[in-house]
């Protein structure tokens, strides 16, 4: 099973927020910065988040979004069944039309079973405790600089 890109990103910028201390506030593009997506696939997982009431936002000057308490408490599979709108796994449409096989087909059936099973596998996963805050840090750590040489010290 694979989740889609718009889950991804959902679910990268609330462990993200997960990481920081309670009631800190981020921009869309600040956390787009931090899990390396562009600021409008943030913005639309940001809005969907807010609307599952899985994050918080704070408008004005100073405003971001911030986990709710909820957030920190939601599954990764209940999310996943949240964000996920596809009504089957598999296409089952050709470039004429239905599938002659749709009405008799044991295979949509099989993998709602197996999408369901995926999702069930990640009921006990709690969103809150996914980030390892000590492995996180910077990508790039910067080296220390060598004062360049003059000519005169050879």
């Amino acid at each position: 099973m694979r989740i889609n890109a718009f889950s991804d990103v959902s679910l990268r910028a609330l462990m993200f927020l997960a990481t920081l201390p309670e009631g800190d506030l981020q921009t869309s593009r600040l956390i787009a910065d931090a899990v390396a997506t562009p600021y409008t696939h943030v913005s639309k997982a940001v809005i969907r988040l807010r609307d599952l009431g899985l994050v918080e936002s704070v408008r004005g000057r100073t405003g971001g979004v911030r986990i709710s308490s909820a957030g920190r408490q939601a599954t990764v599979g209940w999310l996943l069944r949240e964000l996920d709108t596809r009504a089957d796994v598999a296409d089952c449409e050709t470039p004429r039309g239905d599938c002659p096989l749709h009405l008799g087909c044991g295979l949509r059936v099989a993998l709602r079973r197996a999408r369901e099973a995926f999702y069930a596998e990640l009921d006990d996963i709690v969103i809150g405790g996914l980030p390892h805050v000590a492995f996180l840090g910077p990508v790039l750590v910067p080296l220390p600089t060598v004062p360049p040489r003059r000519p005169d010290q050879g």
